[in-house]
């Protein structure tokens, strides 16, 4: 066996089970857009959000409910009154303009490091679920055992670039100890990228300290290994919880998005433009803050978007003002020269019906063509984030796929062979026997495998599967193929005395199950 990445141990071909050589699970690389982006609004439409977001930060002010960040803040020049901070727009300009417009996020295998920033995008798979829908689509609490599923499917998914981190809650672990299982299970499941949890300062620096055991802590002094998320609460203010884990990753130099969580018409103007706004002023706070920890710091434009039912008060996926608004904060995030994310495949559907597809078609489709680089809850999201569904999880992984080849853009590297097929079969013949066909096919038209395009007799035959049981087959399948990445066993020593460590010292005081 050799050693190709950190922490990666390579199996010879004899090694390999039969049926993984049967179906291609190798990683897409990271999608390079090669189409027009969609961007509604011109030049001055632009400097106007930007305008009306700087008055917001100098003359509202944000809320930094963190006595060490408002330090560093009075320590930087701002005005700060109380828990509020009045930025001036100068230093905001200055800070930002150290965030790196692209980095490398960086995997154990480093065949699956990924270009990231400019007209790159990744995919990465949804978390959060306090439910899951499992393999007999039932609806339940989900276990550790549930998220190595979901690490395991990641990892096999070949348009998914990371296993993230808590796809869905390990209810069977106490609350205090689950950021240590979870990192664990991202890192060992999958050597693809992943993310860190922020639940709180302390997380933040245990999943520091696991990263610097995977990685070396020389690495991640140079290198990009671990995406945190820190959530704003809108309007206007970053709390202590998120603001420390910001600072223990941005002080590691990892990168961090910084998201405001939009809820439209409820925790913002009812009105689109304005929304961007006071979102843009809110990201732009936090992302300068990042700079200040550590100058140079890798940094991410974050957002949660969503827009709020008027009739019942429960935030809607797939609305066209959403679809609006993500290409308006592309625009924006192009304005700063700062990587931007969002979020895809968002269904509101209590079940994986009609509705979940429509409105996780609509999201993926306005991601892609706004020029999103970090897609996040590309799979499994459903019932507003409320469960994962297993089923949903593999279609939608497959929608990213055909979203990254159409967003490839055409291919002119056959025009000339094409064209001369079109000489050499002429009127009335076909195509189907030309070696340009058999060529390729394989390559020429995307061939869905979760959708039927056969005949109804065919589909009748065959059992008259609708797509969810078709999914949660194919879930079935992929779970038995899963082949575990080889971790260093070194490596893998450390991390579990450092669980160890850390269980024994952080206090189990939350009981399992309490929190349902």
């Amino acid at each position: 066996m050799s050693v190709d990445a950190v922490g990666t141990v390579r199996r010879g071909r004899g090694a390999r089970k039969a049926v993984r050589q049967k179906r291609d699970t190798t990683m897409l690389p990271a999608l390079k857009r090669n189409l027009p982006l969609t961007e509604p609004m011109d030049q001055e439409q632009v400097e106007r959000i930007d305008t009306a977001s700087m008055d917001v930060l100098e003359n509202v002010g944000v809320m930094f409910r963190d006595p060490i960040a408002l330090e560093d803040w009075r320590k930087k020049g701002a005005k700060v009154v109380d828990e509020t901070v009045f930025l001036d727009r100068g230093l905001v300009r200055e800070l930002i303009t150290s965030i790196p417009s692209s980095f490398v996020i960086h995997a154990r295998n480093d065949a699956n490091s990924l270009p990231f920033g400019g007209d790159h995008s990744i995919f990465v798979p949804m978390t959060g679920a306090p439910y899951l829908r499992d393999l007999d689509d039932v609806r339940r609490n989900p276990t550790l055992d549930d998220l190595a599923n979901f690490h395991k499917l990641s990892h096999m998914l070949p348009a998914i670039h990371s296993s993230a981190h808590h796809i869905v809650e390990p209810y069977d672990h106490p609350i205090s100890h689950r950021h240590l299982r979870i990192t664990y299970s991202s890192m060992k499941h999958s050597d693809k990228t992943f993310m860190g949890m922020t639940t709180s300062p302390k997380n933040a620096a245990d999943v520091m300290e696991m990263c610097a055991i995977l990685f070396g802590e020389e690495f991640l002094k140079t290198h990009a290994v671990c995406i945190g998320n820190c959530n704003g609460n809108s309007p206007l203010v970053w709390d202590e919880t998120m603001l420390g884990a910001m600072r223990a990753f941005a002080k590691r130099n990892q990168p961090v998005l910084c998201s405001p969580f939009v809820l439209g018409g409820a925790n913002t103007p009812a009105s689109v433009a304005p929304t961007v706004a006071q979102l843009n002023a809110e990201a732009l706070s936090a992302l300068a803050y990042t700079q200040v920890v550590r100058k140079g710091t890798p940094a991410i434009y974050g957002h949660y978007l969503s827009t709020v039912s008027m009739k019942s008060g429960a935030p809607m996926a797939g609305t066209p003002e959403i679809s609006l608004m993500n290409f308006m904060i592309g625009q924006m995030a192009r304005f700063y020269d700062i990587p931007w994310r969002s979020s895809n495949t968002l269904g509101g559907a209590k079940t994986f019906d009609a509705q979940a597809g429509y409105e996780s078609a609509t999201t993926l489709m306005s991601v892609l063509m706004a020029g999103c680089n970090y897609i996040w809850h590309s799979a499994g999201w459903n019932e507003a984030g409320m469960h994962c569904s297993m089923a949903k999880f593999v279609v939608d992984a497959e929608q990213c796929a055909m979203g990254y080849r159409m967003a490839e853009g055409v291919r002119w590297d056959d025009f000339n062979e094409a064209m001369q097929a079109v000489r050499d079969v002429g009127p009335g013949g076909h195509y189907l026997g030309h070696p340009h066909t058999l060529e390729n096919f394989q390559r020429a038209y995307f061939m869905p495998e979760m959708f039927d395009n056969n005949s109804i007799e065919q589909w009748q035959a065959e059992g008259a599967l609708e797509i969810n049981e078709r999914a949660l087959q194919r879930c079935k399948d992929l779970l038995n193929e899963y082949e575990e990445p080889s971790l260093d066993p070194g490596i893998n020593e450390a991390l579990l005395a450092y669980i160890a460590r850390r269980e024994q010292e952080i206090p189990a005081a939350a009981a399992l199950n309490q929190d349902h």
